[in-house]
């Protein structure tokens, strides 16, 4: 088998009394997006910084090509923006483009990068004069221009309108297609649903949920029927039920199962609707839901942001 980019095994990480990260074992495969969900607080940041090694484990191993982050020859296939980013304002954007090229041995060409998210016309710019949009574009895009093997981004598309959400998009695919890897965390589920293949939710610091969108969506929400009807027989693989205003509402975790036991069963209905959830239900119900009897309680912890420096005592 392939090796992981990057893995962490059995990590934990604390910040003073408050645990960010509680014994989160994780490998991320090549060639694929992965997308990392949760409520702020969960400790999404925390583990982003934890794979490009700006901070260490307070348990636990964490590895980046098969050797420690904080080793700068694992960093050289790293791309990475993270959530705040602070752009030279009086440097033009081709400038700043040049000025990162520098930093590689095989940098992608300017112009081939300035396409990709959407930055064609901009070369002369000042980065101070752009939009927050086409600012954060730049970012996104500065974290590619290396040609990484693997790319960490948090919340790439925090602030921008649908059009520039969707030419970042378009970028990420395009380094996808040329067999890289992502990190991703965000708040946009239908980011989440385009770009992730496999989906790991965190709460509270610890991985509540890992697979594919799909799979994710399945375990963690219940599907349903509803239908018009003045009473609803016993019918089997039914879990639960309401009534909302002249329709009833049957949860179940086979609908195709329950529409064919509510056919033989014979009872009247209209109007039926076979209600399948959506990643954003299913992450709302993990969130309500996945807290076990040792959760911290209360205000969610707080976390720096990814690529925030830390300070040694």
């Amino acid at each position: 088998m392939t090796p992981p980019l990057a893995r962490l095994h059995n990590v934990s990480r604390s910040y003073g009394t408050a645990l960010a990260l509680d014994r989160v074992s994780l490998d991320i495969g090549p060639g694929a997006v992965l997308g990392l969900l949760g409520p702020n607080g969960a400790g999404k940041s925390t583990l982003i910084n934890l794979v490009c090694g700006l901070r260490r484990p307070t348990r636990g191993e964490v590895e980046l090509f098969g050797g420690s982050p904080q080793d700068p020859r694992r960093r050289r296939a790293l791309g990475m923006t993270p959530q705040q980013t602070g752009l030279p304002e009086t440097l033009r954007v081709r400038e700043v483009i040049d000025f990162v090229s520098r930093h590689y041995p095989d940098p992608l060409p300017a112009a081939d990068l300035l396409e990709r998210f959407g930055l064609i016309g901009l070369e002369k710019r000042q980065t101070g004069s752009l939009s927050g949009g086409q600012q954060r574009r730049l970012a996104v895009g500065l974290a590619f221009l290396g040609r990484p093997d693997l790319v960490l981004l948090d919340e790439p598309t925090t602030g921008l309108d649908v059009s520039a959400r969707r030419a970042v998009w378009e970028g990420i695919r395009s380094y996808i297609g040329s067999g890289g890897t992502i990190l991703l965390t965000s708040h946009y589920m239908e980011e989440m649903e385009a770009l992730s293949e496999r989906i790991v939710v965190l709460k509270h610091g610890r991985v509540v949920a890992d697979g594919t969108p799909q799979e994710v969506t399945e375990a963690a929400s219940r599907r349903s029927i509803s239908f018009q009807a003045d009473e609803v027989p016993e019918l089997e693989g039914v879990v639960g039920r309401e009534r909302r205003g002249d329709r009833q509402v049957l949860y179940t975790e086979d609908t195709d199962a329950l529409v064919r036991e509510l056919v033989r069963s014979g009872a009247p209905f209209t109007g039926l609707d076979v209600h399948r959830p959506s990643l954003e239900e299913a992450f709302l119900e993990i969130e309500a839901e996945a807290v076990s009897d040792d959760d911290p309680a209360g205000d969610p912890t707080p976390e720096p942001a990814a690529g925030t420096a830390e300070v040694s005592r």
